[in-house]
């Protein structure tokens, strides 16, 4: 990947999926600094309405089990819960990004949630740019009452804005379509 200015970083950058994430991982001062990375995004009013949860092995573990008990419990299509705990298994490091709205606040439960997406983006970004990789994921168990109350000791109106998986490559991710921007923009000029 041609990283050579911010400009190229950006247009070149991908997605590795948590299979193909491995170890080495980021230390606790390399994490720090990526976390550090991702908290500065756009906050309308400095409400930082989101918080980290790293997850080290046996928690990522857990949430693994939490989506095969509860799912399973929930009647949730068997073949989608192998893939969404297989997500957990595979990961060697994950940071679950917790959507915490301040309600008493006049600022837009939309925009605050907005700011915690941007941090899970800004997450997966600092990692590439640190030399590691992230996938960021969410699926049915970042809303799920049962499991936001049992993996996490949340309520609604707090969720999960996204899993950040963290790793090293272990091979290169294979190439996607990407948008084509003639068919996504609209030039205005009156």
């Amino acid at each position: 990947m041609d990283t050579t200015t911010p400009l190229s970083f950006l247009l070149n950058r991908r997605s590795v999926p948590v299979r193909m994430l491995g170890a080495p991982i980021p230390d606790d001062a390399m994490l720090r600094a990526l976390l550090t990375a991702a908290a500065r995004v756009p906050d309308h009013g400095k409400l930082v309405p989101f918080r980290f949860h790293i997850l080290r092995k046996p928690a990522i573990e857990r949430m693994a089990r939490l989506t095969r008990e509860i799912g399973t419990a929930q009647g949730r299509d068997p073949d989608k819960l192998v893939k969404q705990a297989a997500a957990f298994d595979d990961a060697p490091l994950t940071v679950a990004v917790i959507f915490a709205p301040q309600t008493d606040r006049p600022i837009p439960l939309i925009e605050q949630e907005q700011t915690a997406a941007l941090a899970c983006l800004s997450l997966v970004n600092a990692a590439q740019a640190a030399g590691f990789a992230g996938h960021w994921l969410t699926g049915w168990m970042a809303r799920d009452a049962d499991f936001l109350a049992q993996a996490f000791g949340l309520a609604a109106p707090q969720a999960v804005a996204g899993f950040v998986h963290l790793g090293t490559p272990q091979q290169e991710p294979p190439a996607r379509p990407r948008p084509d921007l003639d068919a996504i923009a609209t030039w205005v000029d009156t």
